[in-house]
């Protein structure tokens, strides 16, 4: 019995694992819409990585899931392997943030990631180990690991009862609804002052107009706790009812948060933000910098 479990064991494996599986046939890239995204990848990393890199994807979700998912995987896998700034490891595996395993990795990105996506309905223990997971995440960023997240990774783990996640804090704010739905005209521009920051200075101060969703922020979102790079220039998107008196609608930044760094870029809604040559280099950058290869400015 024991040696039929040992070879049935890497069958039942393969096949859990098959939601994300991404790879090559025949020398041409697999996955969704691999072949757009190919051409539009950076050509080389903004810095060369100081040893292996290891960068847990994550997309599990507990509220809405995002059919942009499954490009996105594919993308930061392309990335990865085209510029040899990382290895993308793509698993919704609830183990991985436990204690034993968190430290394999050097970075960790939410990629659409909502609810509480550590939490697991039905089990008993359910909401202690959300809590238990949340406070290894919080320990592996301030250690002096790295941390980023795209689109909805700010309408994960959101305050509510009156109380604000640490992970709130850490990604700088909540998701408050998105004024520009997916189909909207949007203009993203370079925050002033910011147009030499590494990150962003591909693109040369100029602004990116695209159709895409563009979130509203709650507290505790603070744009001055930040380095603000992307913001989104109102007066050249759509016209929409808003929130915030202050018209204060960032779109990527990068912080500090203990030892570790943070990204953030609320791009990643519409599947061809993951093919756009100019977005996946905010992106790389990004990403680089909370791997703890690209010494960019930040708060």
């Amino acid at each position: 019995m024991k040696q039929k479990l040992s070879l049935l064991l890497p069958i039942f494996l393969a096949a859990t694992m098959v939601p994300l599986a991404i790879g090559q046939k025949d020398g041409k890239p697999k996955g969704k819409n691999a072949d757009k995204i190919a051409p539009s990848l950076p050509e080389k990393a903004f810095a060369e990585a100081k040893k292996k890199r290891k960068l847990l994807v994550f997309s599990r979700t507990t509220g809405f899931r995002h059919g942009s998912i499954p490009t996105g995987l594919t993308a930061m896998r392309m990335m990865g392997e085209k510029t040899g700034a990382f290895e993308a490891i793509l698993s919704d595996d609830l183990d991985n943030f436990e204690s034993d395993r968190i430290n394999e990795f050097d970075a960790i990105l939410f990629l659409n990631t909502t609810g509480d996506p550590f939490m697991e309905k039905g089990k008993p223990d359910a909401q202690a180990r959300s809590e238990r997971l949340q406070k290894n995440l919080q320990d592996f960023v301030k250690g002096g690991k790295g941390f980023a997240g795209f689109h909805s990774a700010t309408d994960t783990l959101k305050p509510r009862g009156g109380k604000t996640p640490e992970y709130s804090k850490m990604i700088n704010g909540a998701f408050d609804g998105h004024p520009w739905g997916g189909g909207s005209n949007v203009t993203i521009a370079v925050e002033k002052g910011q147009e030499k920051h590494p990150v962003v200075a591909h693109l040369n101060g100029e602004s990116l107009s695209f159709k895409e969703e563009i979130y509203q922020m709650r507290d505790p979102y603070d744009s001055s706790q930040v380095q603000m790079l992307l913001r989104l220039d109102l007066e050249k998107s759509d016209k929409k009812n808003l929130k915030r008196a202050d018209r204060d609608y960032g779109v990527a930044w990068v912080r500090k948060w203990g030892e570790g760094r943070v990204f953030y870029c609320s791009l990643g809604h519409n599947d061809a933000m993951y093919w756009h040559p100019e977005v996946l280099k905010v992106y790389l950058g990004g990403l680089q910098y909370a791997l703890g290869d690209f010494d960019v400015p930040s708060k």
